[in-house]
């Protein structure tokens, strides 16, 4: 259980309305009012569809687009007060830096802007170069590093200072497995150190190993949010059903059920509701049963229901 003091973020009916249209007569919601909660300590996964609000959200809190209405807490302090700016680390979605640069001039860049003490700058600039695996790089102008490498770089930037709060959209953008896999142990070591992390991502299996609460935004709404496990239990379950004959497989497909068969072996997951049917047919058609085996829902399952609901909704209307 998470000891917390007080929300690091505090977000009460945050909005952003845009102008659009040729003569900027019309207004489009990017983020309708949003009231959301993310306790100091905590990993927060912030999950959507592209176009859904996620990025806006972190705008709004870095100050970086003025909300529409509503109002924001970060880390006990107003919105608008420019002071707990030094308590945050930032990694934007595509971040641009000058590539002339090498990552040590731009990691001791960021660290003066951030008011790192001069005697502890050189130490925090290699300490973050070497989290994020790039201390052999480091004299390497970024013009010449790969996608990753700058993805790398830019965590670097958001950590330099060591900030209580890091925001970080997309992080995983354009690494391989392996760089994935480095980003989420360092999340989980960030997280050990005592800061909040607040993520967006649309590669689920990171969130869901990774974060203690998730929010899903569709569309500029929030759509859920809750630990993992519980949002998991709103999900339908399904079951694998495992036997020997191939002759059942169309009444089991008829039932709606996904059957793969491996010579005389068939594999079929379907609803658990459809289970004892599913039973049913397979005795009428003399199948040995195997095995029935729950499968555990994911995150992507509790993703599509949320986002699938709504465009069946829409398709209806």
């Amino acid at each position: 259980m998470l000891a917390t003091l007080m929300p690091a973020i505090e977000i009460h009916g945050l909005e952003k309305s845009y102008k659009t249209g040729f003569f900027g007569n019309k207004l489009k919601q990017g983020l309708k009012p949003l009231t959301l909660s993310v306790e100091e300590g905590e990993v927060f996964g912030y999950l959507g569809p592209n176009g859904a609000g996620k990025t806006t959200t972190l705008k709004l809190l870095l100050g970086l687009v003025f909300p529409s209405g509503g109002t924001a807490r970060i880390l006990g302090r107003d919105l608008n007060d420019i002071e707990v700016k030094r308590f945050i680390g930032f990694l934007p979605e595509q971040p641009y830096f000058y590539d002339h640069l090498t990552p040590l001039e731009l990691l001791d860049y960021y660290a003066r802007l951030s008011g790192v003490d001069p005697r502890e700058r050189k130490r925090s600039v290699d300490t973050a170069l070497a989290r994020v695996g790039m201390t052999a790089s480091g004299k390497t102008q970024l013009r010449k590093l790969s996608k990753g490498m700058l993805q790398r770089v830019g965590i670097a930037q958001a950590i330099v200072h060591n900030p209580k709060l890091v925001l970080l959209d997309e992080p995983m953008s354009g690494l391989d497995p392996i760089g994935r896999r480095e980003v989420r142990d360092l999340v989980q070591e960030l997280n050990e150190e005592g800061k909040t992390i607040f993520f967006s991502t649309h590669i689920l299996s990171d969130a869901e190993t990774l974060c203690d609460r998730v929010a899903v935004l569709n569309k500029g709404e929030l759509k859920g949010v809750g630990v993992v496990a519980d949002l998991l239990r709103q999900v339908s379950g399904e079951v694998e059903v495992v036997w020997q004959g191939a002759k059942a497989i169309s009444a089991l497909s008829a039932l709606g059920a996904r059957c793969h068969a491996t010579g005389d072996t068939v594999r079929a997951v379907l609803p658990e509701r459809l289970l004892e049917a599913a039973l049913d047919a397979l005795r009428v058609n003399h199948a040995r049963l195997t095995r029935v085996t729950p499968v555990q829902a994911t995150l992507e399952d509790y993703f599509l229901a949320r986002v699938g609901e709504e465009k069946s909704a829409e398709v209806t209307a």
